[in-house]
């Protein structure tokens, strides 16, 4: 059956929980173990919660923002601000007070749900300083010093008093599919973040579409688990409203530092990924087969090595390695599957580029990767590999009922109902973005014969040095954090003779080096250590030997930290805020010329 055309995400929501009353729906981890939540039972907060946001005043058209970790009560918020016809502003949990301040005061945001007493202690702080907020509702105590000015309501207490009736809730939903469902912040690579106008066509689309890609796999019985924040547009449709479209289930990862574990625990169908998360598992998995040595290794080398070559050509295998590849089926392959919970379907892959290098040795490893392409402003999915014939070094075909143009300069124009509609009062901003009924999407791609979509360059991010010549500095910069020694890069040269680069070295890369060097295990106190230079010198040059002339980085520096996103120097989702890291190491940048 295809997947319905609801007319709102709300609609959606009910339908699917009605469909699916007694089947296990949201899943956390509570002392020890996973405990699931049925359909029914979160229809029922739904209802609640929507009655009690009413209750203090939300109005259809309001702003209520949303300050949590992934968790069941992320999905019955966001529901529930919905089902009372209000717009969810999602925040980070990395906000800091400055950045809870900008939107709260560019969204006008008059309510907000808060979750744990850490979250509550940085948002209140904000909140504090502007006069809008009228009505908070917090799920933990946040046991502020002194009061601040708007009311406090507790979750349980809200949740206990209003009524929950489903029917009820239903019958008086007030939003459609050109209504905005959410104000989803851009992260904030180039600057301040934007208000994205999502409206629930634009998502609906995205789940439409996406279904159909995955069809193949199977629609019934899945299992998600979601740990990119979901407060990021890909995995606020990808991770959430899917997983509701087809009725799967959502399990909610512990963490970061508690995946493998919860992975293997979980067992997900489904997972959205982001590249840096492939490109670091790529690095633990090869390190952890390298430290087994003897035959383990070689083993493991050979499984990469003839998977990779099946996946480029089958016809070049030959018998005696078909045979050695069933082999290794069994005694490399399924036991790495496994850390991964053995039933993946498909690991979706999308938020940055993700290095054709990368994506081979997952594929090789019998790991089903996808590849997709989007952006914020597009639902956010626009493209995807099919999973019968995924091509690695493409993000794929469009999703179904969506319009891109290449313009002669070779951006990506995109149109549908996927677009957003806007940025949240920013009309100069918005007129620069859609022209023409087109979302100019700031990226460079072609088609190939078959219809797949290559991304070749980011227009705002290309480097034009003093010569005219343009270089990508993303596709080098993916590069060099690929060698063992380098976990992070940053490539300058705008207007420059010759590219320049800062690093970071790979963590445990370097705790090895410094042990063997006798050296600090302080990146800040030996990242101008010229022995440790000459080491990655080492890999810079590796890395440039193939490169023409102008891609070549001619010098470097090592930072003293890594880029995070609690130094703001990377988004919640671990792309590099370039222009924060090029103002914070102007003088160290400047000095390499």
């Amino acid at each position: 059956m295809p997947i319905p055309k609801w007319p709102s995400l709300v609609e959606m929501f009910f339908d699917q929980a009605a469909r699916f009353s007694g089947k296990p729906f949201l899943y956390k981890k509570q002392d020890g173990a996973f405990v699931g939540e049925t359909w029914g039972e979160v229809a029922v907060k739904v209802a609640t919660l929507a009655a009690a946001l009413k209750g203090l005043g939300v109005k259809p058209g309001d702003r209520v923002m949303l300050v949590s970790e992934n968790s069941p009560n992320w999905l019955i918020s966001d529901m529930a601000i919905m089902t009372a016809g209000a717009v969810t502003v999602p925040s980070y949990t990395t906000y800091t007070v400055n950045d809870y301040l900008h939107v709260l005061d560019d969204s006008g945001a008059n309510f907000a749900i808060v979750s744990s007493r850490s979250l509550a202690q940085t948002f209140f702080q904000a909140a504090h300083q502007t006069h809008r907020l009228q009505h908070a509702i917090v799920m933990e105590d946040p046991q502020l010093e002194q009061n601040i000015n708007c009311p406090l309501h507790k979750w349980d207490d809200i949740m206990a008093a209003a009524d929950g009736d489903v029917a009820a809730a239903r019958a008086n939903i007030s939003v459609g599919r050109s209504d905005l469902a959410c104000l989803i912040y851009t992260s904030g690579t180039g600057g301040a973040p934007k208000g994205v106008m999502m409206p629930h066509g634009a998502i609906l689309h995205n789940c439409e579409g996406a279904a159909e890609v995955v069809r193949p796999l199977g629609l019934d019985n899945n299992r998600f688990l979601s740990f990119l924040p979901l407060s990021h547009a890909y995995e606020h449709s990808a991770g959430q409203f899917l997983p509701i479209s087809i009725g799967a289930s959502i399990y909610y990862a512990e963490g970061i530092d508690k995946l493998g574990a919860n992975m293997e625990e979980v067992s997900p169908t489904f997972m959205v990924v982001v590249p840096r998360l492939f490109e670091m598992l790529r690095s633990k998995i090869s390190r952890a087969m390298e430290k087994e040595g003897g035959l383990k290794y070689q083993l493991f080398q050979q499984a990469i090595h003839l998977g990779s070559k099946r996946y480029n050509d089958p016809r070049s295998m030959t018998f005696k390695e078909n045979i050695q590849n069933r082999f290794l089926n069994v005694s490399v392959r399924k036991k790495i599957q496994g850390k991964f919970g053995g039933k993946m379907k498909a690991l979706v892959s999308g938020g940055a580029p993700l290095a054709t290098d990368v994506g081979l040795f997952f594929a090789s490893l019998g790991l089903p990767l996808l590849q997709g392409y989007g952006q914020t402003e597009a639902g956010p999915v626009i493209s995807v590999n099919p999973p019968h014939d995924p091509r690695m070094h493409t993000v794929g075909k469009l999703l179904a009922n969506t319009e891109v143009e290449i313009a002669e300069d070779g951006e990506i124009l995109v149109r549908g109902e996927l677009m957003m509609q806007g940025y949240w009062r920013n009309e100069a901003e918005t007129n620069k973005t859609i022209i023409d009924g087109w979302l100019h999407t700031g990226d460079v791609g072609r088609f190939d014969k078959d219809g797949y979509l290559e991304i070749t360059d980011r227009k705002k991010d290309i480097i034009v040095n003093d010569k005219g010549d343009n270089v990508s500095p993303q596709r080098i910069e993916g590069l060099l954090s690929l060698e063992d020694e380098i976990a992070q890069a940053l490539v300058y040269g705008d207007k420059r003779p010759h590219l320049v680069g800062l690093l970071v070295p790979d963590a445990e890369w370097l705790r090895d080096w410094c042990r063997a060097n006798k050296k600090s295990l302080r990146l800040n106190e030996i990242y101008q250590d010229p022995d440790l230079i000459k080491a990655l010198s080492e890999a810079v040059s590796r890395v440039n030997a193939p490169m023409a002339n102008l891609e070549k980085v001619r010098r470097f520096a090592i930072a003293p930290e890594a880029f995070t996103v609690e130094n703001e120097q990377m988004t919640p989702t671990l792309k590099i805020r370039r222009h924060v890291l090029n103002a914070h190491y102007k003088k160290t940048i400047e000095g390499l010329y």
